[in-house]
Formats: structure tokens, sequence, C-alpha cells
């Protein structure tokens, strides 16, 4: 009886839900005797390319890992412009009462300058922990901060400072060992093997009556419909305007 499997937009799929769903697809075939549904040689093709396709997984956790650092470095800039702002507007409203804790703030913004945030990320670091080190070691300058009610924009620049400094040498210690993989010539020679095994899958469920492929079939579409399901959701907002880019990777099926 031939059965027919499903197939999914797989060039749609972000590296991470690409990984995934052959991930998936092996874990399910795997259940079933490959040799008796006279499919060993295609499904080997496609668990030959599971190493290469764990680089490319790695690769693409590593590039999430840059996108949270540069979201730390924008953090951290727009926190200490907030601070020189708000330092800005307090020397603005005319508030004699705090001319002196005024005074001793822009000194201290004059030594290391306004203009922190336009720095490249290893020189903001360094003059950032520089800047927060001068409040932390002045008692007039740590009290002048929390007289001005600033004490929530240096915890959180320092917080975001420090946290930046840790996620970037991690970073660059990964980056070290890591192998730089062509993930699109991975995909493409992945894609071909997976369509050869589906393809091959459906005839040979014609040519051997004798054999159950319906079982297979049926969890093997499972997964796909799962995926083709999220891929067209996705596009739905993609086409009411939804930026998508930056929305979770499919939840792989359960």
């Amino acid at each position: 009886m031939k059965v027919s499997i499903l197939r999914v937009r797989l060039s749609h799929l972000r590296n991470s839900e690409y990984c995934m769903f052959v991930s998936q697809l092996v874990a399910i075939f795997s259940k079933f005797n490959a040799e008796l549904l006279h499919l060993k040689k295609t499904f080997d093709r496609i668990l030959a390319l599971v190493p290469e396709l764990d680089k490319v997984r790695a690769q693409d956790q590593d590039s999430e890992f840059s996108n949270l650092i540069h979201q730390l470095d924008v953090q951290r800039s727009q926190i200490f412009n907030a601070l020189v702002k708000q330092v800005k507007n307090l020397g603005s409203s005319g508030l004699k009462s705090f001319s002196s804790q005024l005074d001793l703030l822009n000194r201290l913004l004059d030594k290391h300058g306004r203009d922190i945030s336009g720095d490249g990320q290893n020189a903001k670091t360094k003059r950032l922990n520089d800047f927060l080190s001068d409040i932390t070691a002045s008692p007039g300058i740590t009290a002048a901060v929390s007289t001005l009610h600033l004490t929530l924009f240096v915890d959180e620049l320092r917080t975001a400072n420090t946290e930046f400094a840790s996620k970037y040498l991690l970073r660059t210690e990964t980056k070290a060992e890591a192998e730089i993989v062509d993930s699109e010539a991975i995909r493409s020679e992945t894609n071909e093997a997976i369509t050869t095994f589906f393809d091959a899958f459906e005839l040979y469920s014609l040519e051997y009556d004798d054999v159950d492929y319906a079982s297979p079939a049926a969890k093997i579409n499972e997964l796909t419909s799962h995926y083709k399901t999220e891929l067209k959701a996705r596009d739905t907002r993609r086409k009411n305007g939804k930026n998508t880019n930056t929305e979770d990777p499919i939840t792989p099926k359960a």
C-alpha cells in the first residue's frame, strides 16, 4: 500500500529549527527497522550528516550569543546616556540645594567623558569600569549619586557592564575553539538526503506490499505537519506586518 510523506519547506526553517527537525526525524525513524523497510542506505546517508548538523547547531548558538552581547552593549550605552541626561536636567532645574552634588558628578563626567557610548565595545568596557570605580572609591560621589536618586542608574550600569564583559570573554574563548562551518552547504546536502529518503519511502511502500510503511509514515507526517503548521502561522504573522525575525524558534514537536 503506497503511503505519502508530507513535505515541509526546509529552506524556511532557521538553522536551530532545521537541526531540531532532522534530529527528531532521525529519532522517530530509528525506532523502526530500516533494513526491513529497504531504507537503510538512504537513512544511513542522513545519519552520516548528523555530526555536521551538530556543528551548524553550535555555530547558530554562537550567533545567538553574539546577539545577546550586542543587546547588552546597547543596554549599557542607553543607561549611561540616560544618566548623563539626568545630571544635565538636574543642573538645568535651578535647584540650588543640590549644586555641590551636581558639581561632583559633572566633574566626574568631565574626567571620563560623556561620549563613552560611542566607543568600541572593549574601550567602552574599560571606560565604564573606570567611571564606576571612581564612584565606588569616592564617598562624596557615592553620596551625591544617592542624594540625586541616581543609584538605580549606577547599579544597572554596573550590572550591564559586568555581564557584557563576562559574556564577551566567554564568546572569545568559545570562538577560539570553534570550527567555522558552511551551514548552507551542509543544509543543502542534508536536503538532498532527506528528499531521497522520502522519495524512496514512497516508492518502496508501493513496491513491497507485505511491509508496514504506514506506521512510520504516520509518525513522520505528524512531525512534518507540526513544522508546516508553525511555518504557515509565521508566514501569516509576517504578512500582517509582524517582525517574525525576533520571535522565538519553533518549539520542537513533543
